[in-house]
C-alpha cells in the first residue's frame, strides 16, 4: 500500500489542481490531500475558510479518481524547521510527497522523504492568484474551476466576500 501527500492552498480548488491529483492517482493506492494554510480564511490571499475548501475538493472528486482519498486541514506552524514533523503529526502515515513548491521540496528532502514535483497544469492561467484576480475584476474565473466549486462559490458569495474584504475604509 502506497499512500502520497498531496499539499495545497487550495484558494480556490481549480482545474489544475483536478488534473494534478487525477495524476497522482494513478502512481499511489490512496491520497493525502493537506489543505495548507488552513487557519486562514477572510483575507484577499486566502479569502476561502478550510471548510470550504474541503467542500470544494470533495466535490470535485467525487467519482473522479481511482483511489481512495483523505482531505485533511493543515495548518501553519511559521517555523519552518518543525514543519515537516507538524505535517507527518497530522496526517496518516505517507510514502511520497507531492509538489512543486521549492521550499515544500526541499522540507521534505532534508527529511529523506520522497518528493515528486509533477508538471503544473497551464500554471499561467491555472492559479489561486490569477483566480482570485479575475473574481475582483469581474472576469472569467468559472472556466478555470471545476463546475462544484463554481456551486461551492456561488453557495457561500464568495466572489461577493473577496470584493468586500479587498476594499478599503
Amino acid at each position: 500500500m502506497e499512500r502520497g501527500l498531496y499539499i495545497g492552498r487550495f484558494q480556490p480548488y481549480h482545474n489544475g489542481h483536478q488534473s494534478v491529483l487525477e495524476r497522482i492517482s494513478k502512481q499511489v493506492d490512496e491520497i493525502i490531500i493537506g489543505i495548507g494554510s488552513a487557519q486562514f480564511s477572510h483575507d484577499i490571499n486566502n479569502p476561502f475558510t478550510a471548510g470550504e475548501r474541503i467542500m470544494m475538493i470533495t466535490r470535485s472528486l467525487e467519482g473522479r479518481l481511482p483511489c481512495r482519498y483523505y482531505v485533511i486541514p493543515i495548518e501553519d506552524l511559521q517555523r519552518n524547521a518543525l514543519w515537516v514533523a507538524h505535517v507527518t503529526s497530522m496526517a496518516p502515515p505517507f510514502q511520497r510527497v507531492f509538489s512543486s513548491n521549492p521550499l515544500v521540496v526541499q522540507l521534505f528532502h532534508e527529511r529523506r522523504i520522497e518528493v515528486e514535483s509533477p508538471d503544473m497544469y497551464e500554471r499561467d492561467s491555472h492559479s489561486g492568484t490569477e483566480i482570485r484576480k479575475r473574481m475582483l475584476a469581474g472576469g472569467d474565473w468559472q472556466k478555470l474551476v471545476p463546475r462544484p466549486v463554481v456551486d461551492v462559490i456561488e453557495e457561500i458569495h464568495g466572489v461577493e466576500r473577496l470584493c468586500r474584504i479587498s476594499g478599503t475604509d
